[in-house]
């Protein structure tokens, strides 16, 4: 790869829908993007997964977590507390996110709730912030062929239940990456 990967926070919307999560995972383990979190965003889309996904035990999310944390010992961010009282936003308890990104020297925050960190209050921090969507996109134009082979390694991390090719592709479209699906509809011997 001949660019350097960027570094992003993963707001816990996008940790949240299951296939949006291992797109996202698997390209970090894969060096497209240096993630970063912190624990307050795990446990917000864990107690939101929990709250919202009848039969979702709160120990099977913990693991899932805490594999997260093993395949990327250098996501979590932790020294950012300081930092959130001098931030604005219009959601004040988003401010947590902005401070992991400043903490974790993240580029970018990956988000779907775009109007909660409007442009005026990153800037000064030299970060933007994108949809998953426009992320992955970017991160195709960035390494197009990784991008394919990592989607592909998502896809068969289902082991249990392996999708097919178009089931997998219609999954990632329903969670959000319409964009990025309709490249992995034209790449889609390529997930096989």
């Amino acid at each position: 790869m001949a660019s350097k990967p960027p570094v992003a926070v993963l707001d816990a919307c996008v940790l949240y829908p299951f296939h949006l999560r291992n797109v996202l995972i698997q390209a970090a383990f894969d060096g497209l993007f240096d993630a970063r979190w912190t624990e307050d965003i795990h446990e917000e889309w864990i107690r939101n997964l929990i709250a919202n996904a009848k039969g979702v035990s709160r120990e099977r999310l913990e693991a899932t977590r805490d594999k997260m944390m093993t395949v990327l010992p250098e996501a979590n961010v932790i020294d950012y507390h300081a930092l959130i009282p001098g931030l604005d936003l219009p959601d004040p308890d988003d401010r947590h996110v902005l401070a992991a990104a400043i903490a974790g020297q993240a580029s970018v925050i990956v988000t779907w709730n775009l109007k909660d960190f409007p442009t005026s209050s990153l800037q000064s921090h030299g970060i933007v912030c994108i949809s998953p969507d426009a992320f992955m996109m970017a991160l195709h134009a960035l390494f197009p062929d990784a991008v394919i082979d990592s989607a592909a390694r998502a896809r068969h991390n289902l082991r249990k239940s392996l999708p097919t090719a178009d089931e997998f592709i219609d999954a990632v479209a329903r969670q959000g990456l319409t964009a990025f699906a309709a490249i992995l509809l034209r790449e889609a011997t390529r997930l096989r």
